[in-house]
């Protein structure tokens, strides 16, 4: 009889995004193994090797921004600042600048990763099918067609993210606020 696992994916997963936005893509299976506290013969039994692992992480981090916006949507009563809410919360987890560089930076690398690609690539569609169906219960007379506007709305908080992490000026929730802000504004206007 197999002994139960202790040592959960989660356990291993957040020890893997720590080091990402510490490091970035440098980080090693030896790294995410001290950092979970296991041997790294769980890690790579667990996930197989590096690649492995950050395409878990990659998937994890889809299902949780995807939740994190349904959740921050649910809790506004008007449809619009539910819409809002679900942008600014999107990014919630990268309030230091060092880590969104480093986040980044282990972007760049998931691109020329052909199975990684793909994973951002669902990951991207995820959170644009969500944005649509926001967009569709938002009364945004002003606003292009539900797809054309998630579109839009998602490239504006990536676009966000990406020169906040280079160029960090406040809060990047004040910042992305400020900015779905000046898009939606225009939109509520028919």
């Amino acid at each position: 009889m197999a002994r139960p696992r202790t040592i959960t994916d989660e356990r291993l997963l957040s020890a893997a995004m720590a080091l990402i936005g510490r490091r970035g893509p440098e980080f090693t299976i030896a790294d995410v193994a001290a950092e979970a506290g296991v041997s790294v013969g769980t890690v790579a039994k667990r996930f197989g090797s590096k690649n492995g692992l950050i395409q878990e992480v990659s998937r994890v981090t889809t299902r949780v921004a995807v939740a994190r916006m349904r959740d921050a949507a649910a809790a506004e009563p008007d449809p619009v600042d539910g819409l809002r809410a679900a942008l600014t919360t999107l990014f919630g987890e990268l309030a230091d600048p060092e880590v969104a560089a480093n986040s980044l930076a282990q972007l760049g690398v998931d691109l020329i990763d052909p199975a990684l690609r793909a994973l951002l690539v669902e990951h991207y569609r995820a959170v644009e099918d969500e944005l649509r169906a926001l967009v569709e219960r938002a009364d945004l007379p002003g606003a292009p067609a539900p797809a054309l506007a998630a579109r839009v709305l998602a490239g504006l908080i990536n676009g966000i993210s990406m020169d906040w992490s280079i160029r960090p000026r406040g809060a990047l929730a004040d910042r992305i606020a400020e900015d779905v802000d000046a898009v939606l504004v225009n939109w509520r206007r028919s």
